[in-house]
């Protein structure tokens, strides 16, 4: 309700859609409930529209800080500054593209400028990312490295990019989408690729990414006490959320692996589906906008399909357990997220099914094993210790992520060959539908599956990463 009090803006349908829910007597604790979340959202939502109205256009000259990292696009670079609490979106050219194409997001320049009104589409595409105008660059001076916060990420960022680059290139590129969610230098052929072949999500950063990184630091973490070790976690997860640029799949799966650590503290474990419900309501409230981000709801749709429906398919799948249930993962989050795909891209790949089956297993030892070496290769590239050997044994370091990048690469490309054209998608979509309706009713299905300790971002997090509350 509190999503639905967001889109719909008004709160006059809430209260009707709580009256209806009120005549069933069972349901008036749900009424009450959906109807006090949905007039929130409501609230929330048309604070949220008011507050991307520009409170100042026109000249400036002055400090603004980057929000976003600046990427390259269609011959110029684009970003995103924070001028005086506002954010403007800029296309920047000529002196001020080179001024601030190598800078990253938290540092600040003082720059010569324009805001200017947006108009059109792009208004509304930009006030979901709470832009409100548009920034046209005369001059970018003197730089600083911004907050603490803003200085040790970047330099993370940094050291981790130094040693991806030892990969070849486009693959260098890939690497940092799969670990850190960076895919702003991927050439665009490998990004059409990547969608025809249903593989897109492997470079948006979520929650295997973050239940990665906590197992990394499982070794670490398992020798704290309780609420030190449940701090511990916290803290990784808004370091590893903070790294990545708080977007909306990382935010979501942040906030899951942070709920499902505290709810093991306490003693009282929630099933996957309710971790995920409880995590949209507080993002939402959070942050309304997030209800219009394509990219959280096919992160949603995802998570929502591997709880729910996984289980359920695998345990329809014939075979041996160790296809049938990476199987099912993939067919219920594929399920989950076709009406968002179908809506926004027009498309949901056939091909997609044995291509996540062969690319994922890879990608996720990339991902696990990606971090720790292309930061131990970017240190040891550029270390005065080792000398001319440093670049040597930094590329042994980062040979498996260069194997690993490049198989994923070469799935994606084979995948998008051979996907069939339209409607032959459509109608293999329908026919393996029907096929496993036939079977679930035909055949008596064995109990579906836990993906507790599976899911794709809680796996790992209750036994690895949380406090042990048993002790």
């Amino acid at each position: 309700m509190i999503v639905v009090g967001v889109w719909l803006g008004r709160p006059l349908p809430v209260v009707a859609i709580a009256a209806v829910v009120w005549c069933a007597r069972s349901w008036r604790r749900v009424a009450v409930a959906g109807l006090v979340a949905g007039l929130a959202g409501s609230v929330l939502s048309t604070r949220a529209w008011n507050e991307v109205e520009p409170n100042r256009l026109g000249p400036y000259e002055g400090w603004a800080c980057l929000v976003t990292d600046p990427a390259p696009f269609s011959g110029a670079v684009t970003a995103v500054f924070e001028i005086e609490g506002e954010r403007f979106e800029t296309w920047a050219r000529g002196s001020p593209k080179r001024r601030i194409a190598d800078h990253l997001a938290g540092e600040c320049a003082f720059v010569t400028g324009e805001r200017k009104q947006l108009g059109g589409s792009a208004e509304r595409r930009a006030a979901i990312r709470h832009v409100v105008g548009g920034l046209a660059l005369e001059t970018v001076g003197d730089w600083n490295d911004g907050t603490p916060l803003a200085r040790a990420s970047n330099r993370v960022r940094r050291l981790f990019t130094g040693g991806a680059s030892l990969l070849p290139v486009p693959h260098d590129a890939l690497l940092a989408g799969l670990v850190i969610g960076d895919d702003r230098h991927e050439p665009m052929t490998m990004i059409d690729e990547f969608r025809e072949a249903g593989l897109s999500h492997l470079t948006a950063v979520s929650g295997s990414n973050v239940a990665f990184v906590l197992a990394a630091a499982a070794p670490l973490l398992r020798r704290l006490r309780p609420i030190a070790r449940w701090l511990a976690t916290i803290a990784v997860i808004a370091w590893f959320v903070a790294l990545t640029r708080f977007e909306p799949s990382i935010l979501r799966a942040g906030v899951m692996a942070g709920i499902a650590s505290t709810g093991y503290l306490l003693g009282k474990e929630k099933p996957p589906a309710r971790v995920l419900a409880l995590a949209v309501g507080l993002l939402t409230l959070a942050d309304p906008m997030l209800v219009w981000s394509v990219g959280f709801w096919l992160s949603v749709a995802a998570t929502g399909g591997v709880a729910l429906l996984g289980g359920r398919m695998a345990a329809l799948i014939p075979g041996p357990r160790w296809l049938a249930l990476p199987l099912g993962v993939t067919l219920g989050a594929q399920i989950a997220v076709s009406p968002v795909s179908l809506l926004v891209f027009g498309t949901l790949p056939l091909v997609s099914i044995p291509a996540n089956l062969l690319a994922v297993p890879v990608a996720g030892v990339v991902m696990l094993y990606g971090l720790p070496a292309g930061l131990l290769a970017g240190a040891l590239a550029g270390s005065r210790l080792i000398g001319s050997f440093g670049p040597t044994i930094a590329t042994v370091v980062q040979l498996p992520s260069a194997l690993g990048t490049r198989w994923v690469a070469t799935v994606a490309a084979l995948a998008a060959r051979i996907e069939p054209p339209a409607p032959l998608p459509a109608i293999g979509w329908t026919v393996l539908m029907g096929a496993l309706l036939v079977r679930s009713i035909g055949v008596r299905r064995r109990p579906p599956p836990t993906l507790y300790r599976f899911d794709d971002d809680v796996q790992g997090l209750a036994g690895v990463a949380a406090p042990d509350h048993r002790r």
